[in-house]
């Protein structure tokens, strides 16, 4: 029987959290580990997870850059920050064989192209990942809540293609919802709707959780989603009437938890400030609509990564 044989390639909260589900699901997952090679390298990594318990996964190549790999990658699956320090094609071009379906789950709006250009003979799988998910501790992630994946290809619009499906199959096997769409950007623009309110205002609040800030500032959130409403439809990709709606009461449902760009400004590393907000400002300048929260909150995250930068 044949294995999919799947490269993770930035294996913090996310790549090693979906890199144990396919483990599970029976893949054969190696993955390129920098700054806890060491420890992965001696015990592999421990998910702690509130929905299927606790578990341990055991790479089958542990390597310190994608060149390293041995053999030929089904898929490759990108899900380092996307940040500008980082070059997206140079981390995994080593990696990428023939037949290499490539796959990145990561934030931001507008990220594509630069992989679509890269890559014009290979398939590339976009990925979304609905999930409270934290790494505590070097081979150690604690999987708090939700975990839908959903995934849709950029080369196939309106229709999931047999990778994107295959794919999919096996984190649902692993116990964790995986969706398909043949609408991937709609579904960016869809998760922009969270991380462009929540993650600046849990870092200009001073490292407040999701819920405080919810419960003392349900009108801006509200407005900030709103402007990201506005963007999409402009760029083509509507959202449903009830977004902002079915966000607000996701939130409230969900545990208190840090923000991914709360957890990088405490640690004092880059923040996901352009991916995130940069991208969706410029698609609003770009669209002639006015953002002015937005516009605001773009200006402050840039003048807070300074201020960490020179503690």
């Amino acid at each position: 029987m044949y294995q999919d044989k799947v490269l993770i390639v930035g294996t913090g909260a996310i790549g090693g959290f979906y890199g144990a589900l396919l483990a599970k699901a029976g893949a054969d997952v190696s993955v390129v580990c920098r700054s806890d090679y060491d420890i992965v390298k001696q015990q592999g990594y421990t998910i702690n997870s509130s929905q299927l318990g606790q578990w341990s996964f055991m790479p089958s190549q542990i390597i310190r850059d994608a060149n390293e790999y041995q053999g030929h990658a089904d898929y490759i699956i990108l899900c380092t920050k996307n940040i500008p320090e980082i070059n997206r094609v140079q981390l995994i071009i080593n990696a990428v064989s023939k037949k290499t379906c490539l796959v990145f789950i990561q934030n931001g709006v507008e990220v594509e192209q630069e992989l679509i250009a890269a890559f014009p003979e290979h398939e590339i799988i976009s990925g979304l990942a609905f999930i409270c998910s934290q790494k505590t501790k070097p081979g150690i992630i604690h999987h708090l809540a939700y975990g839908t994946l959903t995934l849709g290809s950029l080369n196939n619009s309106g229709r999931p293609s047999a990778n994107v499906q295959h794919l999919s199959h096996l984190i649902n096997l692993a116990g964790i919802e995986s969706l398909t769409t043949g609408h991937i950007i709609q579904s960016r623009w869809l998760k922009c709707l969270w991380n462009a309110s929540f993650n600046p205002l849990s870092v200009l609040s001073g490292g407040l959780s999701t819920q405080a800030i919810l419960n003392s500032q349900e009108p801006l959130i509200r407005t900030i989603m709103q402007e990201v409403c506005n963007i999409a439809a402009a760029c083509g990709h509507p959202l449903a009437d009830d977004s902002i709606d079915i966000n607000i009461q996701n939130t409230y449902s969900m545990p208190p938890y840090k923000t991914s760009m709360l957890l990088d400004f405490e640690n004092n590393r880059p923040m996901e400030i352009e991916a995130i907000l940069g991208n969706t400002v410029r698609a609003a300048q770009r669209e002639n609509i006015s953002c002015p929260v937005l516009d605001t909150l773009y200006a402050l995250m840039k003048l807070k990564q300074l201020s960490g930068f020179q503690h």
